[in-house]
């Protein structure tokens, strides 16, 4: 692991301590509506034990499926996913992304609007409907493969909605997939429109990141497709000084790894919003 032990002995205390413990999280699916899309969207919305509308506000991540996923992916597909709303006193949302929208406002397809949905439809329901901390210091986002580059490419994006952002085995650059997961339906073809692709992956819009403006973590395994691509975003990022974790390990491209992945996030979610509270 290209990470010092610390956060791991953090992350497998915490869990050790809370695998004793009953958890006590809600689990909702609502249903919200997108006007620019014109259409209803579901979303799973996990409120921690604690959760009072009357007390606290809570921090909120957004949690992102992968291609061909959907809003309830996680909460079905990752082992104790639910209790980390417990465990760290926060509000997951999981929205339903669609089949293969990789969360970009598509040019050519007005079904596919899911950088306007997620950024400012979504997140003004969350904020209005749940008693959340309301600026981007009590927002993150991150997800999985998909989802990674939707996470990064959302919060880039959007500086002033989330203040930290994650991926796991994100697909950060899109450019050596051109063929692959639909993305010529929603970009037109790389060899047509070859400036949509360069302009909407992840590893071409670090120059928008302000310094010391938002807290990023990169988690992909050695033997996943997309290892080259996230190990050449972390060699930009350190090569522009944009501070970030990031986290390699064995572990190929399924939910076995992502997890485990979600744990750490999670964790760097939960420092990054105790440090913003003080």
């Amino acid at each position: 692991m290209k990470k010092n032990g610390f956060l791991a002995f953090i992350v497998v205390g915490i869990l050790c301590l809370h695998t004793q413990l009953s958890y006590g999280a809600t689990v909702d699916t609502i249903v919200t509506y997108s006007a620019k899309m014109k259409k209803s969207i579901k979303a799973v919305v996990v409120k921690p034990n604690n959760y009072s509308s009357l007390q606290n506000r809570y921090p909120v991540v957004y949690v992102l499926h992968g291609y061909s996923g959907n809003y309830a992916s996680w909460v079905k597909g990752a082992k104790n996913f639910a209790a980390l709303a417990d465990i760290y006193g926060m509000v997951l949302v999981c929205p339903d992304g669609g089949f293969s929208s990789w969360y970009w406002d598509s040019p050519i397809d007005e079904n596919y609007q899911y950088e306007t949905y997620l950024s400012k439809e979504l997140v003004s329901f969350i904020d209005s409907s749940y008693h959340t901390i309301r600026q981007k210091t009590g927002r993150a986002i991150t997800g999985l493969s998909m989802g990674g580059h939707g996470a990064m490419y959302l919060a880039i994006k959007h500086p002033d909605v989330f203040g930290a952002a994650g991926t796991m085995s994100g697909g950060v650059d899109i450019r050596p997939f051109p063929f692959s997961w639909e993305m010529a339906k929603r970009l037109g073809s790389y060899a047509e429109y070859p400036e949509r692709w360069e302009q909407n992956t992840v590893v071409n819009l670090l120059h928008r990141i302000a310094p010391n403006s938002q807290s990023f973590i990169i988690d992909c395994g050695t033997e996943d497709f997309f290892y080259k691509v996230n190990v050449q975003l972390h060699e930009q990022m350190l090569y522009r000084n944009i501070p970030h974790d990031f986290i390699s390990r064995p572990g190929a491209h399924n939910m076995v790894y992502w997890s485990n992945a979600v744990l750490y996030q999670a964790l760097f979610f939960h420092q990054f919003f105790t440090k913003e509270s003080k």
